[in-house]
């Protein structure tokens, strides 16, 4: 196997959401692999620790300002980019927000919050990237989905449809821009300890639950992330387009108890679901 599959030196990666949680991890890791990175967030004031932190990697760093809500903010951040490193390889998409009620609570301004930042926020980011992409035919965009995108929860309609409708913009823009050199693909996190959901896992009966559904009994940690991203933004996923990666320990294979008892009665419980079938 090549050892520059994975190499990203000499590439820069714009991740969006870098002031806190997933984002600072998947921009580590592609720190890590090589790249330079392009830093941002909604208040540029607190990016600069990161910044050093990347620099003291011995990578490249730009903190910009983004809100991925402001048409004008997003252009002026792509082009500020482009302008400083002269060309953007990978975009990561992360930039995101959530807010958990339920179905009948859900007021019109969460709804546009949530869509906005989420959904519309990362077709705009890829729109004012994609043009240099394109000029050089070549790119790695990575929208950030969830495992949301594949399976409902009580709670979370409006995240939910943001994320399923990254799912589906994921494979449009793989088929737009294919020819041009650039992939396109959605890395669909499960359930991950975040600032957004941190009050969830506080709670000792609510996180037994969830890892009782994950086939590999625990939530993810961040740097379960590292692979994927990597994997997504470096040449080793160059045939790899349009595809949603989920980094969820399983828990979108449906995962339900289908036997009662210790592991020890499976044999007779399946002998028995044989007769039955038969």
């Amino acid at each position: 196997m090549s050892e520059t599959l994975f190499d990203l030196s000499g590439r820069v990666a714009m991740v969006t959401g870098t002031s806190r949680g997933l984002g600072q991890y998947m921009a580590r890791a592609l720190a890590r692999a090589g790249a330079d990175l392009v830093l941002t967030s909604r208040e540029r004031t607190r990016l600069p620790p990161f910044e050093e932190e990347i620099q003291a990697m011995g990578r490249r760093a730009l903190c910009l300002e983004l809100d991925v809500r402001d048409l004008h903010s997003i252009q002026k951040m792509a082009a500020s980019a482009e302008a400083h490193f002269g060309h953007i390889d990978i975009l990561v998409n992360n930039a995101g927000c959530n807010i958990r009620k339920p179905a009948l609570e859900v007021t019109w301004e969460d709804w546009n919050l949530i869509v906005e930042t989420n959904l519309r926020g990362s077709f705009f980011v890829a729109q004012a990237v994609a043009p240099g992409m394109i000029a050089r035919r070549y790119g790695r965009i990575i929208n950030i989905g969830s495992v949301t995108s594949v399976a409902g929860y009580a709670g979370l309609g409006p995240y939910g449809a943001s994320r399923g409708g990254i799912r589906q913009l994921t494979m449009s823009l793989a088929d737009d821009w294919g020819r041009y050199g650039i992939t396109v693909n959605c890395l669909a996190p499960g359930w991950f300890s975040t600032e957004q959901n941190k009050a969830l896992y506080e709670n000792k009966e609510w996180v037994e639950y969830i890892c009782d559904r994950i086939p590999v009994k625990r939530p993810g940690q961040p740097h379960d992330l590292d692979g994927a991203v990597v994997f997504l933004a470096s040449e080793s996923s160059r045939y790899v387009t349009g595809q949603t990666l989920l980094v969820d320990g399983g828990i979108s294979t449906g995962a339900t108890r289908a036997l009662v008892g210790p592991s020890s009665l499976t044999g007779n419980q399946s002998g028995d679901l044989g007769k039955a079938q038969g």
